[in-house]
């Protein structure tokens, strides 16, 4: 009986592993995050990381040194957008988040995050933030959610991935603690209709 399940079931099961391995190819040839000892930035300078055209962030990456001015280093990965969410037809900064405050922020006209900048400063041993944000065609946003704080705990390193491939960053909410002068980030995750739609969020 058991040859016979071995027997069905390793074939579905070579099938399943050749389709993710090449899922998880595909994924990493185009998004691979830059060099470890490449990061976007230094400690305590500001930077500007915007993705290619026609790709958006699937992943965040960084690391705490509170000897450095309790400021962070960052890497991000960036991926091409599927067929069916459309061509790119804008481009645009978004509103700039204050350093030392806690905000919550989406992209304005149901665009999808594509880059970030920052400025650090000393006085406050924060960043403040500005999201690049694409929209395509008028596909609007639909099944959003929350991910689980980011990092885990204040001062720890960072390493937020997209898995699904069908979800996109539209936005983030923040904490910032006074103590630790760190950041904990939730990113808000939706869906996107793969038709127009006649609505705008805000």
């Amino acid at each position: 009986m058991d040859l016979v399940l071995l027997c069905v079931f390793l074939p579905l099961f070579t099938v399943a592993w050749g389709q993710y391995e090449d899922y998880e190819g595909y994924y990493f040839s185009h998004n691979e995050y830059r060099d470890d000892d490449e990061w976007v930035n230094v400690y305590r300078q500001g930077f500007n990381f915007q993705c290619p055209p026609g790709e958006v962030i699937v992943a965040v990456r960084s690391t705490f040194s509170k000897k450095e001015g309790s400021d962070r280093r960052w890497n991000y990965a960036c991926m091409p957008t599927p067929q069916n969410l459309g061509e790119q037809t804008e481009c645009w900064w978004e509103e700039i988040n204050r350093a030392g405050l806690e905000w919550y922020q989406t992209c304005s006209n149901n665009g999808l995050v594509a880059g970030f900048q920052s400025q650090y400063f000393p006085s406050v041993l924060d960043r403040e933030w500005q999201f690049y944000c694409c929209r395509y065609g008028r596909r609007c946003p639909y099944s959003c959610w929350l991910t689980t704080e980011h990092p885990g705990h204040y001062g720890e390193d960072m390493d937020m991935m997209m898995y699904a491939y069908d979800y996109y960053i539209r936005g983030a909410t923040t904490t910032f603690s006074g103590v630790d002068r760190d950041r904990q980030w939730k990113f808000i995750v939706c869906r996107m209709t793969d038709f127009d739609c006649q609505f705008e969020s805000v």
